[in-house]
């Protein structure tokens, strides 16, 4: 099958995201009898983040962001239809100014919808913090880099079953509920757009067709 891109822009963060599959197992060894077998590689453009120093491909953080995009597509992709297969996902990071890792996952799930995977929901994930006081969604890279928290949100919209949750500092209660659901309201207005872009691409799709 051939591959299927998608690029997603969250303020001024840029991700492309491809997909291949489902294909054959290449390394046999890892096939496995009742589901797909997904992988997924995370990587930085060399000029993404400026001036800002970039780590090298397979470092510690590129291979932590791998593992969670894959683990939150799992969460979605209805790998029981696909068994003995394989579905590569390759995300990169075109220009970075914070929430990389919701851009990402927002960039694999409008690729694997492009594709025509199988999928139980959409998948979209969304950031948010709390700055001075203050919940802010989608922080960028000043924002986060202020040293106030940090929280990932990945959810399934209309299951509402979160799938991804992350936090790099610690919240009082009342405050973490403020900031997630913020963060689930990004979500949910993520998917709205992904779902108007997929009908919108259906369209033009037919009128080629001329369905």
């Amino acid at each position: 099958m051939d591959g299927s891109s998608a690029v997603f822009e969250m303020g001024n963060t840029k991700v492309i995201a491809a997909v291949y599959g489902p294909r054959e197992v290449q390394n046999r060894s890892q096939q496995i009898n009742d589901k797909a077998l997904i992988r997924c590689e995370y990587t930085m453009a060399n000029f993404s983040t400026g001036d800002r120093m970039r780590k090298p491909k397979g470092d510690r953080r590129s291979t932590e962001i791998s593992l969670v995009i894959r683990q939150t597509m799992e969460a979605c992709i209805m790998t029981h239809l696909m068994p003995r297969s394989q579905i590569d996902i390759f995300v990169q990071v075109l220009q970075a100014d914070g929430g990389t890792r919701s851009a990402c996952i927002n960039a694999a799930t409008l690729a694997l919808a492009d594709a025509g995977i199988p999928m139980c929901d959409l998948v979209t994930s969304c950031s948010a913090g709390y700055l001075n006081s203050t919940p802010l969604l989608d922080l960028n890279y000043v924002e986060d880099s202020a040293g106030g928290a940090d929280v990932t949100v990945g959810i399934l919209p209309k299951l509402d079953k979160v799938t991804l949750l992350q936090m790099d500092a610690k919240l009082p209660m009342d405050i973490f509920e403020n900031v997630m659901q913020l963060a689930t309201e990004g979500c949910k207005a993520v998917a709205s757009y992904i779902r108007e872009v997929l009908l919108e691409n259906t369209k033009q799709l037919e009128n080629r067709r001329g369905v």
